[in-house]
């Protein structure tokens, strides 16, 4: 029998602790070949096609589809065929990894073991001297997600795509592919599962045949009242004594949501301003979102001090001479921040273009990770479904976020009398390590004050 080699998951982003099986392309058995589609993993940022580093077959795999496997543990355990094409020894493709250390994902999976019901793969594999594996032709982390559209069972999609097919019951073999090449893209499957061409089939197991028992007496669930037998009022018990709800690991986006808003939460001392904008002298065809992104610009020009970068543990703060202003997203995944780079020299079209271009990538899942991170200052427009002021959250290295409430009118006094005034109620975080009361309500000022203009 040949020796076996494990392949460990690799970092599929910038230091991302773990990522989410989507689809196998293999299975247990099957012989694979060097760089061929090995699984389908969804992180943080992206969903990302790990390529297969060996030729041979496939003798263990960690875990099944909605599984969550921990950087640098298990992914597969393979049996090298040499008679197939193999990676040269040494050869470099820029991404070596090894296993996690010992005594940080040791302890994820006592504790994963003890308390978490949720399959998450967390095996830690033994230093062996192939514990380094050179990962198919990823070469660097924004290298990792450049996704090209690879056919797998006669079907040629990106991974993003493969997502959500799987997402959308759609079967990929039915739709009619009209990207290039002959790819399926992510329009194609929205269109199918809307239109029901290509939903999956799936086939029914078959009956199992058991012994015959005797008839269970039927069980009567009781009627919810707050009356006891005799009709005498009695206390409920509290959610926690019976719980109907199951338990759900959260995955991807929302799982990596969890960890920055604890994080954030740990390290940032928040302090929230909030005023109201008259926006009453405003001219017809104002775009709400290119004026608040227009505001934070002229504010951020105003007091620098808020369109920062500030490190904790070295005391140290950079000011930017550029604003790349993160926008909130939401999805039914989780939050999503895109970075609208420098949004000081983009024009109020070039504005909406690029937001409307954000959004669309964030929505099929196409953005790049380099566009999800290194934004100076960020802003939440909540306010386009509801809510009035709030008190969002600074994510570290940023020291300030803008949120904009539901604009209303309401009654202002004028000379004379009074009028109806409509108004953006706006909230400002700011991180008092690294800024002063003063400069957010300046920072705050010179918002309502570009906000006011009419145009």
């Amino acid at each position: 029998m040949s020796e076996s080699k494990t392949f460990h998951l690799p970092d599929l982003g910038e230091g991302l602790p773990d990522a989410t099986i989507v689809e196998w392309f293999v299975k247990e058995g099957d012989v694979i070949r060097l760089d061929e589609p090995l699984v389908s993993m969804e992180t943080a940022k992206a969903v990302v096609e790990v390529p297969s580093p060996v030729s041979g077959k496939v003798v263990k795999l960690a875990g099944a589809a909605g599984d969550v496997v921990v950087t640098g543990s298990m992914l597969a355990v393979f049996e090298p065929d040499a008679k197939l094409p193999q990676r040269a020894e040494g050869q470099d493709t820029g991404h070596h990894h090894g296993p996690p250390k010992s005594a940080v994902v040791g302890a994820t999976s006592v504790a994963n073991a003890a308390t978490d019901t949720s399959p998450v793969a967390t095996d830690v594999a033994p230093t062996e001297a192939d514990a380094g594996t050179v990962v198919g032709a990823m070469q660097s982390s924004n290298a990792v997600h450049t996704e090209q559209a690879i056919a797998v069972g006669g079907v040629k999609a990106m991974p993003a795509v493969r997502a959500m097919a799987k997402k959308l019951g759609v079967d990929l073999s039915r739709v009619r592919a009209s990207g290039a090449d002959g790819a399926v893209t992510m329009q194609d499957v929205k269109q199918a599962a809307a239109d029901g061409s290509a939903h999956g089939t799936t086939t029914a197991a078959p009956a199992r045949t058991t012994a015959p028992v005797a008839a269970a007496a039927p069980v009567v669930n009781p009627q919810r009242t707050t009356l006891s037998a005799t009709g005498k009022p009695m206390r409920t018990q509290p959610p926690g004594v019976s719980v109907s709800g199951q338990p759900e690991q959260l995955k991807g986006v929302r799982r990596n949501m969890a960890r920055v808003m604890a994080d954030a939460h740990a390290k940032v001392v928040p302090t929230t301003l909030s005023d109201d904008a008259d926006i009453h002298a405003w001219t017809p065809g104002n775009d709400v979102t290119g004026r608040l992104v227009r505001a934070i610009v002229r504010a951020c020009k105003t007091v620098p001090a808020m369109n920062a970068w500030f490190d904790g543990d070295k005391l140290t703060r950079t000011l930017h001479p550029h604003v790349d202003i993160g926008i909130a997203v939401d999805t039914d995944d989780g939050l999503f921040v895109p970075a609208l780079r420098n949004a000081d020299l983009l024009e109020a079209g070039a504005v909406r273009e690029s937001i409307n271009r954000l959004r669309a990538q964030v929505e099929d899942r196409s953005i790049p990770p380099s566009e999800l991170t290194g934004y100076t200052i960020s802003l939440s427009n909540f306010g386009m479904f509801a809510g009035r002021y709030a008190t969002p959250v600074v994510v570290p290295p940023c020291v300030a976020i803008v949120a904009a409430g539901r604009a209303r009118h309401q009654v202002t006094p004028v000379m004379g009398g009074f009028e109806s005034h409509k108004v953006i109620p706006l909230s400002v975080t700011f991180d008092h390590r690294a800024c002063t009361g003063g400069e957010a309500a300046r920072f705050l000022k010179a918002l309502i004050d570009d906000l006011a203009l009419p145009a």
